[in-house]
């Protein structure tokens, strides 16, 4: 996959943002460590927004990219 994901990041027009969604795609899961794994999308791209979980729930991919994006503000509880 990393061919094919080399060749799609090249195709695209900028501005580019690559996310990595899932624990998979962040370190490569249970499978990390496999030479064609690369150890998730960090290895083959420049990731811009990591978004966690196994699956990541909808709410927590929506939450980080309006957090990418500034619509919501990063708060310190108090």
């Amino acid at each position: 996959m990393r061919v094919a994901v080399e060749k799609t990041y090249q195709a695209l027009p900028a501005p580019k943002i690559v996310t990595a969604a899932g624990a998979c795609a962040i370190s490569g899961g249970p499978i990390a460590g496999h030479r064609e794994v690369n150890d998730g999308a960090g290895g083959v791209l420049a990731v811009d927004l990591y978004i966690p979980g196994c699956p990541p729930h909808q709410l927590t991919l929506l939450d980080g990219l309006l957090r990418m994006l500034g619509r919501i503000k990063h708060r310190i509880p108090a």
